[in-house]
Parts: C-alpha cells; sequence; structure tokens
C-alpha cells in the first residue's frame, strides 16, 4: 500500500510539475499599445475587435492599451521604450525620424487616406482658401492630422500663419465645431459624424484628394522589430484580421465593437454608419499590394511636398520610414 501511495504520489508531483511548466510556457507575451487619441473612437475599432474576437490571444499576446497625446508622441514614447507599439498615421515616421527617433511604419491600415477636412456649411467657407482668418481646430500639435492640415495648406500657398489653428483635443473639437467657436477643422470620419448627429450640416474633402495622405499606420522601434519580430507580427495580422471582419459585415462589426467598448451601447446604428464610412473611405486596398502595405513612392511623394513646403526640413531614408515584412502576400 505505501509503494502504491508513493507512486500515486509521485504521479501527482509530476503532473503538477507539468502543469505549472506548461503554464510558464503557453503565458501570453504582454504588449503595451499607445493610442493616439482616445480609445473608444471607432476609428480604434479594428484594435478592440481583434482583442474582443481573441486574435490577440490566439497569437499569444496580451495587448494592453494605452493613450498618447498624438501620433508623433506616440511615435516618440515608442522609440524611447515606454510602450511597445503604437498608432500614428502612415507618414509618422517621416515626420519624427527626422528628429533622431528610430521607429518604423509595420502596417498600413487602408489603402486611402484617415484624414478629412470639413467646415460648417454656415461659415461662408467654399474652399481651403477661405479658410484664412477662420478658426480651424486640430486635436494637437503633435498630432500627425496636423501636419496632414498644414499640407493643404501649403497646396493652396497658405502656411499656419493664415487661420487661426486651434490645438483643442477631440472633445473639443466636437464642440466647438458644434457651438461654431471652430468653423473648420481636421479629423477622423466618426468626429464628423458627430457634429453631424447634432444638426450641424458640414462640407468635408478628403486630404488624400489634395496630396497623397495615408490611413493610419502600426508603429515599432527598430529594437523591438529585431527583438521582438514574433509580437509584431501577431499584432498586425490580429488587427488586418479585424478590419477584414469590419469590410466583410460592419452591422456585425458594429454589434461585437459595442460589447466590446460598452460605453457606445445602444449606439448600434450610428457604429454602423461609422464602420461603413471607413469602409468606404479609407479601408480599401491599394491596387498592386496587400492589405497592410506601404507604397515607397508614395511615402517618397509625402516627404518631397514636406521638404518642399518645410513642414519638415530633414529628408531621411525611404526604406528606414516602413517595413512590409510582417505583412502577408495575397
Amino acid at each position: 500500500m505505501g509503494t502504491k501511495m508513493n507512486k500515486r504520489f509521485k504521479t501527482f508531483l509530476l503532473a503538477a510539475a507539468l502543469s505549472v511548466t506548461a503554464s510558464f510556457s503557453f503565458a501570453a507575451e504582454k504588449v503595451t499599445y499607445l493610442f493616439p487619441a482616445p480609445d473608444f473612437l471607432p476609428a480604434f475599432a479594428p484594435f478592440h475587435l481583434a482583442k474582443h474576437k481573441g486574435y490577440f490571444d490566439e497569437a499569444g499576446l496580451d495587448v494592453k492599451f494605452q493613450l498618447g497625446k498624438g501620433g508623433a508622441d506616440v511615435a516618440k514614447q515608442v522609440a524611447v521604450g515606454n510602450a511597445d507599439m503604437g498608432g500614428g498615421i502612415g507618414d509618422t515616421a517621416i515626420i519624427v525620424r527626422a528628429n533622431g527617433l528610430d521607429i518604423r511604419g509595420v502596417a498600413l491600415l487602408g489603402g486611402r487616406g484617415l484624414t478629412q477636412i470639413a467646415w460648417r456649411k454656415d461659415s461662408g467657407i467654399k474652399n481651403i482658401s477661405d479658410m484664412k482668418g477662420k478658426n480651424i481646430g486640430v486635436i494637437d500639435f503633435q498630432d500627425t492630422a496636423y501636419y496632414n492640415l498644414l499640407a493643404v495648406f501649403a497646396s493652396e500657398n497658405m502656411s499656419r500663419s493664415d487661420a487661426n489653428i486651434q490645438a483643442v483635443g477631440s472633445g473639443g473639437l466636437v464642440q466647438l465645431m458644434i457651438s461654431g467657436d471652430l468653423v473648420g477643422m481636421v479629423g477622423v470620419p466618426e468626429w464628423l459624424a458627430s457634429i453631424k448627429d447634432a444638426g450641424v450640416e458640414l462640407e468635408t474633402i478628403s486630404v488624400d484628394s489634395v496630396f497623397p495622405a495615408m490611413a493610419q499606420a502600426i508603429i515599432a522601434s527598430g529594437k523591438t522589430i529585431n527583438e521582438r519580430p514574433e509580437v509584431v507580427k501577431g499584432v498586425v495580422n490580429a488587427v488586418l484580421r479585424a478590419i477584414d471582419d469590419i469590410e466583410k459585415d460592419p452591422a456585425q462589426a458594429a454589434k461585437d465593437y459595442v460589447v466590446a467598448v460598452p460605453r457606445h451601447a445602444g449606439s448600434e446604428d450610428k457604429i454602423e454608419a461609422i464602420m461603413r464610412s471607413y469602409v468606404e473611405l479609407v479601408y480599401p486596398k491599394a491596387e498592386n499590394r496587400p492589405r497592410g502595405a506601404f507604397d515607397p513612392e508614395q511615402l517618397k511623394k509625402v516627404q518631397d511636398f514636406y521638404l518642399e513646403n518645410e513642414i519638415v526640413r530633414t529628408a531621411v531614408p525611404i526604406e528606414d520610414t516602413y517595413t512590409n515584412q510582417f505583412v502577408t502576400s495575397e
């Protein structure tokens, strides 16, 4: 009896040891992802859906979301190691690498530009040049959309001093456009939807109709890319998979998103409309390259435009601003 008990005890200890070993072996790798704006914005729906639907879990990742202060600030935090990865716009790396920050875009979340320029119909503005002397809002002077606005101004031979550009945060942007304290803005589709829901009529143009603006981008530091490539690949593939889900069924994606972000409960129809606007305006795949891939020629055109108009003063090698190694070829 003693021998049998001893064998059973040894078997129990072995099973327990294997269980503990397995729990360590398969522990999800922690990843901090920094958003450039409040994380409840539908612009970040692919990230919340990837988490809610278990796509990060399948990649062995425990992703935690935190908030930065615009795309350029996120890039700085990622570059110095305060976050593992983060979000910006496709041209963020062009702007911040000129300041010595070692970051690259690792996925482009759409084949069209993210940012839209809008103005109140009752403002008397008919085109970009009419914004001279007017109160125009941006989320932050460190946000990449601000640089997009400067690029659009430059296309009309305008500088930032030609308008009263104010950095007011995302909430302030919507509220001040509704009140009329701002008459124009640059931002993302859901902010325009909120303003229209308040009864304000808007005229809008997509920034990419003026110059080759890009969609949101996932960014990572050179250190993370080199030392943790599986983490980068896991995040990229999970988010691109969620975008596929949104394109295939915006209505279901809206329902799933509201479950993942309960503060939007009761707004399913509004969220669905925003999802559809992203499907139409931002997510379409560019020709001749897979979803998520950067186009070096487009990046070069953006950099040349920024240099010509003194939005940036230093050119950086385009091949240092992005990598397509984590995007699956189709």
